[in-house]
């Protein structure tokens, strides 16, 4: 009995020891993307801590696509810095589709409307605070040629 209940502490006391982050420190993120193309698919929206920005987010939500303005809401993301990527998935394959030499062939933006010119954006480039609670950001796509898939 005792080899057990010396683990149960040290797990409860690691728990306790630990930050938390509540309901109420969590924020809403609303992300207002501008100059989408078409209303196919959908508008896939990452918010990304450095360490995995132009990767895996573990914030994220979509919303069906609309031309011209879309508002896509993220909900619980900590106090930090952040970065936001966002893609128009017109053909729903939940995949940025590129063509010759790797330039997407459908939209992309990221926060402070960092332009993709000849590389991808740097964190330090595309970063925002996030305070907590509800927090708005404006995002424009941008499109490399196409009509769309």
């Amino acid at each position: 009995m005792m080899r057990l209940a010396v683990p149960l502490l040290a797990l409860i006391a690691v728990a306790l020891a630990a930050p938390r982050v509540s309901a109420e420190d969590s924020g809403t993120l609303h992300v207002v993307i501008d100059n989408a193309r078409s209303a196919r698919g959908n508008i896939h929206v990452d918010i990304c801590p450095q360490a995995n920005f132009l990767s895996k987010c573990p914030y994220s939500a979509e919303a069906a696509a609309r031309k011209g303005r879309v508002e896509v809401v993220v909900r619980g993301v900590p106090p930090g810095r952040y970065a936001a990527q966002i893609t128009h998935d017109e053909n729903g394959n939940k995949k940025v589709d590129r063509g010759l030499l790797g330039i997407p062939r459908e939209g992309i933006g990221f926060s402070n409307n960092v332009r993709v010119r000849f590389r991808a954006p740097r964190f330090s480039e595309a970063a925002f605070t996030v305070t907590g609670g509800s927090q708005y950001i404006t995002v424009n796509l941008q499109y490399f040629g196409g009509s769309g898939s």
